[in-house]
């Protein structure tokens, strides 16, 4: 029984973060720990619900109560096996994920703090990582083949299910280590590689083969990948940065994408983590100035910044810019600053609310400007950015459109000698797979999918984000496991693998 009283008790809290001077001088995670005593007592605080909205608010089910309770009494060996039940990457969701479960918790409808859920997660995850992440029995081999193609959260969650069922798996990825956004697009302040190498190393054990530097397409064609393989997981992501090439100025140099700064950024700390290229440890110094695969340099040294975006991925240029050693920081969203607690009437419980949500970058400086539209990218008379022209501006609904209208003499221009476009996602990019596979974008961008998760083409499948769009990790995860189980099922395999959601499901949202 859970302690009906722990939520009275106790108020939420989290581990302090490490002091803002030490964690902008290095790369590693802006967490610490939580000691067993902080995250018993947090645990303590959830109510064990008759109906737990904090499942719906998860799109893997995650047995939250369960494990909360397992960890309140101490029982850690039983709260690793029943959170690892639903979730394969626990590090992973309980690092990256903004916790639609929290924003679920019923707590939340009675006016309290909710459950601090992913930390709970985090302390998990890392309890069964210290005693080491064995590699499950995998039972006799089906003699059926899987290729999986992209090594994110979701390719990566599908060969998982897919190799403990006894099919063989290979999972291809064009880029030069496994991980896909996990490896190159997440800063490690917020999520190490070292956690995505001790679950890589688990995947290797239970005969999961890698294939990197493959260029499904180009390097290997359709064709062959259908002859060698029973069938075909699509997980290529949505990578297809939204871009604004009707503003002035667009093509000036020191203007780019988002991912392009964090994908260089990345790669340089990488390279310090192992030792190349001379530079320093990653964490005990500033890396060498991140380039482009051109060679141009894309670093924030020194410079003056403005970020475009009000998300996540505007948050982590943000961090990686401070990290660099940028001059000053501006981050611009184009809608008014948001509450700071729900509105019941926009948002009800248990919907994901729209409030004003402060990352620990934004803690680390830099200044946030809402409700401002970018007219004009300045030149500097070379060709090179040195401002950027902004307006404030309101924004409206009208059948479906957003119509964003300028204030009269409310211009002014900010300094810029580097802008990054952090503006969303406009789906899967266009490649030669698509073609060699028969298989065409929506108007998304996206890539459809049949009940059972194949394409238009038999035996190809697609999950997460490609088919999806840029969402969650925990939506990647639970569409890969999904996929994963149509595939076996496809494949005549014995038994059923669990399926969180079906290619309809969509996220708890007001109408």
């Amino acid at each position: 029984m859970p302690d009906p009283n722990g939520f009275l008790r106790y108020n939420r809290r989290l581990p302090a973060r490490r002091p803002v001077p030490v964690r902008i001088t290095d790369w590693r995670e802006v967490y610490p720990p939580a000691g067993e005593e902080l995250i018993r007592e947090q645990a303590t605080r959830c109510m064990d619900c008759g109906i737990p909205f904090c499942h719906d608010g998860c799109p893997l089910g995650n047995r939250i109560p369960d494990w909360n309770d397992l960890v309140r009494t101490g029982n850690w060996d039983a709260a690793v096996e029943s959170l690892h039940a639903t979730n394969n990457f626990p590090e992973f969701t309980g690092r990256l994920c903004p916790a639609p479960c929290e924003a679920a918790c019923v707590l939340g409808l009675g006016g309290q703090q909710p459950v601090t859920i992913k930390q709970v997660e985090v302390e998990i995850a890392d309890a069964a990582a210290r005693a080491g992440l064995l590699p499950r029995p995998v039972p006799a081999p089906t003699g059926r083949s899987v290729a999986v193609v992209g090594s994110g959260p979701a390719g990566l969650a599908a060969a998982q299910q897919l190799a403990r069922a006894g099919h063989s798996v290979t999972v291809y990825e064009r880029d030069d280590a496994i991980g896909g956004l996990l490896r190159y697009g997440i800063p490690d302040f917020k999520l190490e590689k070292r956690h995505v190498d001790l679950r890589l190393a688990q995947l290797a054990a239970e005969g999961v083969r890698f294939r990197t530097g493959v260029d499904v397409g180009v390097d290997v064609t359709a064709e062959q990948l259908r002859a060698e393989h029973d069938a075909v997981l699509l997980a290529c992501g949505a990578l297809q940065g939204r871009d604004t090439p009707e503003t002035p100025g667009r093509a000036l140099r020191g203007v780019h994408q988002a991912m392009d700064h964090l994908v260089a950024a990345n790669r340089v700390v990488a390279a310090a983590a192992t030792g190349q290229q001379g530079v320093v440890a990653a964490g005990e110094g500033r890396p060498a100035p991140a380039v482009l695969p051109d060679g141009t340099p894309i670093d924030a040294a020194g410079k003056h910044v403005v970020i475009i975006g009000g998300g996540d991925t505007a948050a982590d240029c943000l961090g990686v810019a401070h990290r660099q050693g940028a001059a000053g920081v501006h981050q611009l969203d184009l809608y008014p600053e948001p509450p700071e607690t729900r509105d019941a009437e926009r948002d009800p419980w248990p919907t994901w609310p729209w409030v004003l949500r402060n990352y620990p970058a934004h803690e680390e400086g830099g200044e946030r400007v809402f409700a401002v539209a970018v007219q004009e990218f300045v030149d500097d008379g070379t060709g090179q950015v040195v401002g950027v022209r902004i307006a404030e501006v309101t924004v409206e609904k009208r059948d479906g459109r957003r119509i964003v209208t300028a204030l009269p003499g409310s211009e002014r221009v900010l300094p810029a000698d580097l802008v990054l476009l952090a503006i969303g996602f406009e789906g899967t990019e266009e490649q030669p797979l698509l073609a060699q596979f028969g298989v065409t974008r929506n108007a998304r961008g996206a890539v459809d999918a049949r009940p059972d998760w194949q394409t238009d083409a038999d035996g190809v499948f697609v999950a997460g984000d490609m088919h999806r769009g840029a969402s969650l990790i925990v939506w990647a995860i639970a569409e890969g496991r999904a996929a994963a189980a149509a595939i076996h099922t496809y494949l005549g395999g014995v038994g059923e693998l669990p399926a969180p959601v079906d290619p309809g499901r969509q996220p708890l949202a007001a109408r």
